[in-house]
């Protein structure tokens, strides 16, 4: 563990492209990357890309937690605006419209709309898009202390949170922080998800 609490601030848009960057090779094994785009070669690519555009559409809530090494990042949505436009899913979905994986493009996009068909709709919750920290960084607490800022105005405002791990190891990590998985979910044809639940802590 770190001798110090790492720091955290909200990012910028000028931290799009690095942390873009880093959430490619932070998701280069997951699953749910893999399933989304087979082809090694056309992952980093397409991954950077699409967290580019998530990234972009969530720092208009100011609620990106990153750290000053860009080496880790929160994406939280706020109570009420977790879910996304068609214009949103449309600049999602783009990275993925490569001549290679347009026969499977339906097969992902239907999924990705099926998880946020299953979100819950109430009560009023902050949803964790996405945690991420670059592997070369793991296991010093950025990841935690990231995740901090919003955990700490949930138990304040008494709020709950929500989030969809693609990674069963990842399931003790969030269960420190006081999620706890409520129902498994799985893509079409593809790899399980844990959603997972937090109430405030008093």
């Amino acid at each position: 563990m770190p001798e110090h609490t790492p720091t955290t601030r909200r990012a910028t848009p000028e931290d799009v492209p690095a942390l873009a960057r880093m959430l490619s090779r932070a998701f280069l094994d997951d699953p749910v990357a893999i399933w989304s785009c087979k082809p090694d070669d056309l992952r980093p690519k397409l991954l950077e890309r699409f967290h580019a555009a998530r990234l972009r559409q969530l720092l208009g809530e100011r609620e990106v937690w990153t750290n000053p090494e860009l080496s880790s990042v929160a994406l939280w949505a706020p109570p009420g605006r977790w879910k996304t436009t068609p214009r949103e899913d449309l600049s999602l979905a783009r990275p993925g419209l490569h001549p290679r994986l347009l026969a499977r493009a339906p097969l992902v996009i239907a999924g990705l709309l099926g998880l946020e068909r299953r979100h819950p709709r109430d009560p009023p919750h902050w949803y964790l898009a996405m945690l991420a920290t670059d592997p070369d960084a793991q296991g010093q607490g950025h990841g935690s202390a990231v995740l901090s800022p919003i955990l700490k105005q949930c138990d304040t405002d008494g709020v709950a949170a929500f989030l969809e791990s693609s990674k069963e190891r990842n399931i003790d990590f969030y269960a420190r922080h006081g999620f706890q998985v409520t129902h498994e979910l799985r893509m079409p044809r593809g790899p399980k998800l844990w959603a997972m639940w937090r109430n405030p802590r008093p």
